[in-house]
């Protein structure tokens, strides 16, 4: 118990230094750079919820992201700007405008009731086939995204959506999703269902209910996602289905493979470590073009180092960087270690 404590101390610790350091700065740069760090780590949390727990990769995540943002959208937008944002969105839903917390809030519900519903079939599978499964399952939420002009303005700009997502809400929400990823992982439930990442087949044997497991970590991921998801619509305020596809997917899965897709630890580190990766060779990509120092504009840097850290994360460190234990359990460890040779 005492580890969990201090992995739960040192972990939010990193989120409010990160709010009290960009305070203390006072600069509109690293306060969006935090921002978003916040919202990232609600992400890449609930991805680690399903996918560290239960072993099996889902792309699907980054989908329930949208279906979060258009949710709380189409719930806040004001009511007069509804018939020029959303002009045919359906009449129940065009006289509604809830507050953007309540917003927020629906955008995670909504996104669990849709995971509830559509993937119960998919629980039962295992391996490359649920890898492909969940694949498809993005293609198809994005799909619907990009074609029910009613209610996501189609392939179109979302606008409209007020804003009401600033850091100490987004760190929020960062905090209360560390406390229930690590609540998860050390409840009866995350315990059985790790039970079945590491033997599929004795798991089973001694009575673990395999499909319902991953069914309700894949829910209470689609959760996070979708609360996420509302988070970053009402901070961009404006937002197109493309926001929530392979590019996204491809970032925040990064973030934890880098950190470690096991522990809570190495979903937070990794959302730190990439996304100040990322903001610091933008700069230099952006110092780079400014310099003319080539004949061409320099583009992608980003996504290719990303590419590269996650090759040699998995060729050197195949877990990440918090590959099985959690930092709590790392410090108490050292303190014993250190108690005992004195």
């Amino acid at each position: 118990m005492k580890r969990h404590i201090v992995t739960l101390a040192v972990l939010i610790s990193l989120v409010i230094g990160l709010v009290v350091a960009t305070d203390l700065t006072d600069i509109r740069l690293f306060d969006r750079i935090a921002t978003n760090l916040c919202i990232s780590l609600v992400l890449v949390l609930g991805m680690q919820v399903f996918m560290g727990n239960s072993g099996i990769l889902s792309f699907a995540h980054i989908g329930f992201m949208g279906i979060g943002a258009y949710t709380s959208a189409a719930l806040t937008i004001p009511v007069q700007m509804k018939g020029m944002a959303l002009p045919d969105l359906y009449p129940v839903v065009a006289a509604v405008e809830l507050s953007p917390y309540l917003g927020i809030l629906a955008g995670g519900l909504v996104a669990a009731l849709v995971a509830a519903a559509l993937s119960y079939p998919l629980m039962r599978l295992s391996d490359a086939a649920a890898v492909i499964t969940f694949f498809a399952l993005l293609v198809v939420l994005h799909t619907v995204m990009l074609h029910w002009s009613e209610v996501t303005n189609g392939p179109r700009t979302l606008f409209g959506i007020p804003k009401a997502t600033d850091l100490n809400l987004a760190a929020g929400f960062a905090a209360l999703a560390i406390v229930a990823a690590l609540a998860f992982k050390e409840s009866r439930t995350g315990l059985l269902l790790r039970s079945t990442r590491d033997d599929e087949t004795a798991a089973g044997a001694l009575g673990a209910k395999v499909a319902v497991l991953r069914w309700q970590a894949f829910i209470l991921s689609a959760l996070f996602a979708g609360i996420g998801g509302a988070l970053w619509g009402h901070f961009i305020t404006s937002f197109s289905p493309k926001a929530f596809y392979l590019k996204e997917t491809f970032v925040i899965l990064g973030m934890l493979v880098i950190g470690g897709a096991n522990t809570v630890s190495g979903a937070v580190v990794g959302a730190f470590m990439v996304t100040f990766a990322f903001e610091g060779l933008r700069a230099v990509e952006s110092g780079l073009n400014r310099a003319q120092i080539f004949s061409e504009q320099v583009v992608g840097l980003t996504e290719i180092t990303l590419a590269l850290a996650m090759i040699g994360i998995m060729a050197l460190r195949p877990g990440g960087v918090f590959a099985m234990r959690e930092i709590g359990a790392i410090l108490t460890r050292r303190a014993r270690k250190k108690r005992d040779s004195s």
